[in-house]
């Protein structure tokens, strides 16, 4: 029987064990970053990437393993959830970015964690090896710096004589300097100027892309963050409402209506951290996994978008496109 209990704005929705197992089950914890119109009853599609790993590798929610859900809007529900975890005993939590990560080392030193899209851990002071992380943390990366470059060029070869572009960030992420530093290469290279713009809550997007319209940008970079995956559909309405052509390094704002995203595809990412969890259940030490590092890119432009915003994606650039949003 599947139950779901809200307690503020937390969902919980643990799929229970018949009380006639008489073997204890490993539970897994995930948290999950939602915006308040999000259905937090409703598995998304990276947590369902990684159950369907877990299967994959022979496990059976509800029969050989415990899953636990939980959904949260900021800081607090976030630690209390975390919290809820080390109380009932969780064998491994998956964090789904570095924020998550960190707040779960904050909460436990000893619970293995992993992180299936850690940025760059090392940069992000949350293990100082790839290695050999060493402590109660592994899973993958999911930051190359030099990719800010191919976004910009990106857009070099999209936007017609595009000289400026907005980059919008979040400077509380973790990845933030060495963010700029990969900025700061890309307008050297390329020639075109970008200038910054803040933002560390959803409530600040509107204001974001009314500051890059009026500064006369003609072109937008999303920062990966997980704010701007919570709140995709608002950023792709708001690139279409101001009418300026927007990348970023999540694919799923590209099939929210953003016109591009090139970047590591998190949902094999997602999958791909069940097998941390197996190894982790089966007797290794977190602090003995090294950090992987994605494999797969890949670019998506949403056509839909294209003919909204007036505009003619390059034949080359279509050649490339490893999916096309129709």
């Amino acid at each position: 029987m599947r139950r779901a209990i809200l307690i503020g704005a937390i969902v919980v929705t643990p799929l229970v064990v018949s009380a006639q197992q008489s073997v204890k089950l490993p539970r897994v914890g995930i948290v999950g970053l939602r915006s308040p119109h999000d259905d937090c009853t409703r598995p998304q599609p990276r947590s369902e990437a990684l159950l369907q790993g877990l299967r994959d590798l022979g496990y059976v929610p509800e029969r050989s393993i415990v899953i636990d859900r939980r959904c949260y809007m900021n800081d607090e529900q976030l630690r209390k959830a975390l919290s809820d975890f080390i109380r009932l005993k969780t064998d491994v939590i998956v964090a789904g970015n570095p924020a998550e990560a960190r707040a779960a080392r904050e909460v436990t030193k000893e619970v293995p964690i992993v992180c299936v899209s850690c940025g760059d851990p090392v940069d992000g002071g949350l293990v100082t090896s790839l290695a050999r992380p060493g402590v109660n943390l592994t899973g993958l990366g999911s930051v190359s710096y030099e990719i800010w470059g191919k976004r910009v060029q990106l857009l070099k070869e999209t936007v017609p004589g595009v000289s400026r572009v907005a980059a919008v960030l979040n400077p509380d992420n973790p990845s933030i300097h060495p963010t700029l530093r990969a900025l700061a290469e890309a307008t050297r290279v390329s020639g075109i100027e970008i200038q910054r713009i803040d933002f560390r809550s959803p409530g600040d997007f509107e204001q974001a892309f009314r500051s890059a319209a009026n500064l006369g940008v003609g072109a937008v970079l999303i920062q990966d963050d997980p704010k701007t995956y919570s709140a995709r559909g608002q950023i792709a309405d708001l690139a279409l409402k101001h009418r300026l052509p927007s990348v970023s390094g999540t694919l799923e704002l590209a099939e929210a209506g953003l016109l591009i995203a090139y970047g590591p595809d998190r949902i094999a990412m997602w999958r791909r951290g069940a097998m941390f969890i197996d190894k982790i259940l089966k007797g290794a030490k977190p602090g003995d996994l090294p950090f992987e590092q994605p494999t797969k890119y890949q670019l998506v432009i949403n056509m839909k978008t294209a003919k909204a915003l007036g505009m003619t994606i390059p034949s080359l650039v279509l050649l490339r496109a490893d999916r096309v949003i129709e």
